[in-house]
This record gives C-alpha cells, structure tokens and sequence, in this order.
C-alpha cells in the first residue's frame, strides 16, 4: 500500500476544506479520531500548514466527494504515477538502540565462523565500528568475559540475505593459490626439472625397473663388443 506523505499537514488540509468525518481522516491520514478532532479544536497542529493532498497526486477529488456522501466510505490513497527508486543506504547499518548492546557477541560470531569477513564488511552487517571489531577479536573488549558468540540474523541486526551476501563476496576474494589446481601453476625450470628427475626414478624403482635398465646396458655393450670384433676379423682376413 502507498505511504501517505505528511499525514498530519494532510490531515489539517482536510478538516479545513472538506466534510468528511473525524474518522474518515483519521483512517486516511493513520491517526486517531481524537487526534483528528484536536487538529480541529486547534489544540494539535497548530503550527502546521495545511498540505493539498489532490495536488500533490495522493488524492482524488471524487474519492472525496465518494466519502463526503457516505460516512462509512473509507478513502484510499492513489497510486503515485511516477516511482522514484530508493536510495542506496551508505556507511554503516542503523542499529536500534535496544539491540546495541548485542552487537559485540554478533562481531565475536562473524569472527568465529566467517574469519574471511573483512572489517568493513562486518561493519555493515551489524553497524559497528572498526576499533570495536579489533577489541572483541583480541578479546580486549570491556566485556569480552560476559560476551557470548550469537548470530547476527537471530539478533535481528542483519538479514540472512545479507550475510550470505558478504560471505559469498569475501569468498571470491580468496588469493588465487587458493583456488586453483595444482595442474594449472606454472612451474620455474628448476621445479620441473628435479619433477622430471623424480618421475625417472620412479620409473627406474618399478618392478625390476634397476634390473631392465642394467640389462639394456649390458646388451649395449654386449653388441659394441661383437661388432668390433667382426670389424677386427674382416680386417685379419683381408
């Protein structure tokens, strides 16, 4: 339902310049009968300048007109043609003030169970400040013996939304080493040569791998052996 702007300034508009009844206005403006007939005894209100709910696009002259002729008719506020977008709150979350003071055990459980939190970040989940986030970490704060880890959405300093939001944002900020395979780093020339090294002896410790290569060795030597002596041979016949 569409918010009416300045009730009381409305309402005082209303009782000056229609018929309608104490708690028509009332039900429009959301006030109370009494405080609708003060604005009309003059004791509420006094200051206040009277504001043209049908220029402003919040009413309707025939939604009055519909209500003067039926006292039980209940007037509704009109759909505003244009929407202007919210504005995008900065700095730190507002914190009730009954709620302040269960903001240290929501920083000593952000801590403990989301230590990939930044500052900052914690700072808008629970509206804190920085010198009281490094207080409960190095347990320096004045009541860190009395604190008690608690969950900021139980608390209701922050939506679930939220967190998940800034979790899932100081995830992707993790250091690339962290992420990435071990298949996918560059290796220098010296780690892929003692790798390649490693992998040769590996091979050579496989079942008879020493006995393979030393028999290959000896065949080697074996055929460089006979091959001179047939050179030798050839050449003593000749």
């Amino acid at each position: 339902m569409t918010q009416l702007l300045m009730p009381k300034a409305t309402a005082v508009w209303l009782v000056d310049n229609t018929a309608l009844s104490f708690e028509q206005i009332a039900a429009f403006c959301s006030l109370h009968p009494l405080e609708v007939q003060g604005i009309a005894d003059g004791d509420v209100a006094g200051g206040i300048m009277g504001v043209n709910p049908i220029q402003n696009g919040q009413l309707t002259r025939e939604e009055i007109e519909k209500a003067e002729a039926d006292p039980n008719y209940r007037m509704k506020v009109s759909e505003p043609k244009v929407r202007v977008a919210a504005a995008k709150r900065k700095g730190p979350r507002y914190t009730p003030i009954s709620r302040r003071n269960e903001r240290p055990n929501a920083i000593k459980w952000l801590v403990r169970n989301h230590p990939e939190l930044k500052d900052a970040q914690i700072m808008r989940l629970v509206g804190t400040t920085k010198a009281t986030i490094e207080s409960v970490r190095e347990s320096t704060h004045w009541n860190a013996a009395n604190l008690t880890a608690m969950d900021p959405v139980t608390l209701g300093l922050c939506s679930q939304i939220d967190l998940d939001l800034e979790v899932k944002r100081a995830s992707k900020g993790a250091a690339p080493g962290e992420e990435l395979a071990e298949g996918t780093t560059l290796l220098t020339a010296e780690e892929a040569l003692a790798r390649s090294n490693a992998r040769a002896e590996q091979e050579g410790q496989g079942e008879g791998g020493y006995e393979r290569a030393a028999e290959r060795q000896d065949d080697f030597d074996a055929d460089s052996v006979f091959s001179k002596l047939k050179s030798l041979r050839s050449d003593t016949d000749n």
